[in-house]
């Protein structure tokens, strides 16, 4: 809707900017550090990730559902909120499902609040790494 009248309006101030915002949005976010994570890998020139990736195994059944990822490279990026850190049957759940992806052969990249907000260019290191890895042109 905001892009149909942006259309509509091709001399309206603020244009070029609306624009690119909107190149930003996606509706997949479940939270807003999913939305930060995303940003700081798309403003980091990366290959813009897809959002809620579901994975299956060889039967089809759904083994997870990521927060972001690249299915053609297998690569997820998950941001774990406290809960998955501090609520003991959670973080065994996690265990387990981090197991099946590797099986699977999917690479997992884990995103906490401290590393997003104090240490962005650890997570960007460690998505470009897996990337590469993945045979991803970074």
């Amino acid at each position: 809707m905001v892009s149909a009248i942006a259309e509509r309006h091709p001399g309206a101030r603020g244009l070029v900017q609306l624009r690119r915002v909107l190149d930003l949005v996606d509706g997949g976010a479940e939270s807003p550090p999913e939305t930060r994570t995303r940003l700081l890998i798309v403003r980091d020139g990366l290959p813009r990730p897809e959002t809620q990736i579901l994975v299956r195994d060889g039967s089809g059944r759904v083994v997870a559902r990521s927060d972001l990822g690249w299915e053609s490279w297998r690569v997820l990026v998950e941001y774990d909120g406290d809960h998955h850190w501090l609520d003991e049957r959670q973080r065994s759940r996690d265990i387990d499902r981090a197991a099946d992806l590797e099986a699977l052969g999917w690479a997992v990249i884990r995103v906490s609040a401290e590393l997003l907000r104090d240490r962005p260019d650890v997570v960007l290191e460690r998505v470009r790494a897996k990337l590469r890895m993945a045979g991803a042109p970074v």
